[in-house]
């Protein structure tokens, strides 16, 4: 094993280039990391969210390999069963693991998905997954609650954004993110580590709260309107609080400042349930008269070929014979449905008849490997710029906004990283894939790079 530097990686969920590049001049801290060292946009996974880009990034592994295809995922061939991704569901080590492995520490501080909190070499505080009547069970070792809630009371996990009282939502996102480098500059100084990471979830947040105020390409936007700076704002406190951070951090510390997508305006919703029953793909004993969720809709599943949950991104499962209680199409002509409602979901044009750029993913011929519960096909509705709707019965297939409650954003591919080595010679920029994280931290600290880890190491 070469020489063990210490590495700080700075999460930011869903900082965007345009903002930590294009802006760099307001953000004087990350602008001298940028300058200092290597950069460029950081491609995400697919699907492109928070789970499981945190986990493709800490352990080098893609989605099919992790079997994490989102928050929440089928059980089974079942119609209405469901679980929800948390830190149990990660099965390969990540890079603390192996760092553990060989005598070294970590102080992780809300890396997703971090609850409930799984044994680590060092210090762990969890993510914002975690539920509110489970907070006093978030930590690792248990006791660092306790330690942590006496000095600065509780431990702010997330914020509730989707509501249309903008101030409470920007009071609350300035607290939790106060509390939280409180909260780290104190376990950077009292606990060993060797690997420090924390994720702040605030980016996000501000953004899907506050998009619209700050695009002016978005739909919603209103010039003038008093919330236009309020995302640029949020920057540059947090890069004021990085700044104090990276001092105690040590002058010789590797910096990694990532994160695990993008963001760019949500053009609107698209009510996917609602095409497939138009198409005779979905059919319903009774149809709403009113909103309801896929989830409350009385399907006929003896006649049903194909359904779809919503989200950033759409997932549709085909009602296959043998597989599914009550399916209908033959397993033999699997691939020829999933080939044909491929090609009419490609065909889709927006509310205006504009052509949508759409991908279609399918899992099986995407991943190297395909674990876990994954759906039959993967939509990104018109790149991402339209979400999947999950509810139906609005008389339209187009929504101006989500169905699920504010939200002006969406994830985009393209999120950032900058890689700052004080012992580095060559900088620039370089543009890089997310899978690249993992070898990359492991060879900083010194650690040879597994042989399964596909990306390479930045700045070699």
């Amino acid at each position: 094993m070469t020489e063990r530097r210490k590495v700080l990686v700075v999460g930011l969920d869903c900082a965007t280039p345009e903002i930590v590049f294009g802006r760099r001049d307001e953000l004087p801290v990350l602008k001298r990391l940028i300058e200092g060292g290597l950069h460029g946009t950081l491609r995400s996974s697919d699907p492109p969210i928070t789970i499981p880009a945190w986990m493709v990034m800490a352990t080098g592994k893609d989605p099919g390999r992790l079997g994490l295809y989102g928050f929440r995922h089928r059980r089974g061939s079942s119609y209405d069963k469901m679980w929800i991704a948390n830190s149990l569901a990660v099965k390969e080590k990540a890079v603390w693991d192996i760092l553990g492995e060989r005598g070294g520490q970590s102080t992780l501080v809300s890396v997703p998905p971090s609850y409930p909190p799984k044994p680590v070499a060092g210090n762990l505080i969890s993510c914002f997954i975690t539920p509110p009547a489970k907070s006093t069970e978030s930590t690792y070792p248990a006791s660092l609650y306790r330690e942590i809630e006496e000095r600065f009371g509780p431990y702010i996990f997330d914020v509730v954004f989707r509501t249309e009282d903008r101030d409470q939502i920007l009071a609350e996102i300035y607290k939790m993110t106060e509390k939280r480098f409180e909260v780290m500059e104190y376990l950077m100084e009292t606990k060993p580590w060797d690997l420090f990471w924390f994720v702040e979830i605030g980016v996000d947040r501000v953004h899907h709260a506050f998009w619209k105020y700050a695009d002016p390409e978005h739909h919603l936007y209103e010039p003038g309107n008093r919330y236009r700076n309020v995302i640029i704002d949020y920057y540059k406190r947090l890069d004021e609080r990085l700044g104090g951070f990276l001092e105690k951090a040590g002058k010789d510390t590797v910096v990694l400042v990532v994160s695990d997508h993008g963001v760019k305006r949500m053009k609107g919703c698209f009510c996917v349930n609602e095409w497939l029953i138009g198409q005779g793909d979905l059919v319903v004993k009774e149809k709403p008269d009113k909103v309801v969720s896929i989830d409350d809709l009385k399907i006929d599943w003896a006649k049903t070929r194909a359904w779809g949950w919503g989200g950033y991104y759409a997932r549709l499962f085909l009602n296959v014979e043998g597989r599914e209680p009550q399916g209908i199409i033959p397993a033999e002509n699997y691939e020829k449905a999933r080939d044909e409602l491929t090609a009419r979901l490609l065909a889709l044009r927006g509310p205006n008849g504009e052509a949508w750029r759409t991908k279609v993913i399918k899992p099986q011929e995407y991943y190297e490997e395909s674990n876990g519960e994954y759906p039959d096909l993967m939509v990104y509705f018109d790149d991402l710029y339209w979400r999947s709707a999950g509810t139906l019965g609005y008389g339209t297939l187009f929504l101006p906004e989500n169905d699920t409650g504010p939200d002006d954003a969406v994830h985009a591919q393209e999120g950032i990283y900058i890689l700052h080595d004080p012992r580095a010679k060559t900088g620039g920029r370089k543009d890089a894939s997310i899978i690249d994280i993992a070898p990359t931290i492991l060879a900083s600290l010194g650690i040879p790079v597994p042989d399964d880890m596909k990306g390479r190491v930045l700045g070699s």
